[in-house]
């Protein structure tokens, strides 16, 4: 069974925490739709760019080099 988490999350810091804690997937409409909405779908690729850039930043902070690494100690929960 996936677990596969959808609405409220629109920073990096709330997407690690959700894989911290199990999610197998999350789902991202607001910042997409935001995208679409103002530039079609050079607007949707580039918050699809800027999300993924500030991933890497908050999994940088939370010294989890990969997806796969992140887990309960990266968020503090033991």
């Amino acid at each position: 069974m996936s677990l596969v988490i959808t609405g409220g999350l629109r920073l990096p810091a709330d997407f690690i925490k959700a894989m911290a804690l199990g999610a197998d997937a999350i789902m991202i409409g607001r910042p997409y739709l935001w995208g679409l909405g103002s530039f079609g779908q050079p607007g949707v690729e580039r918050a699809l760019e800027i999300l993924q850039a500030e991933l890497t930043i908050a999994m940088e902070f939370a010294g989890t080099p990969t997806v796969d690494s992140i887990g309960t100690d990266a968020i503090g929960v033991a």
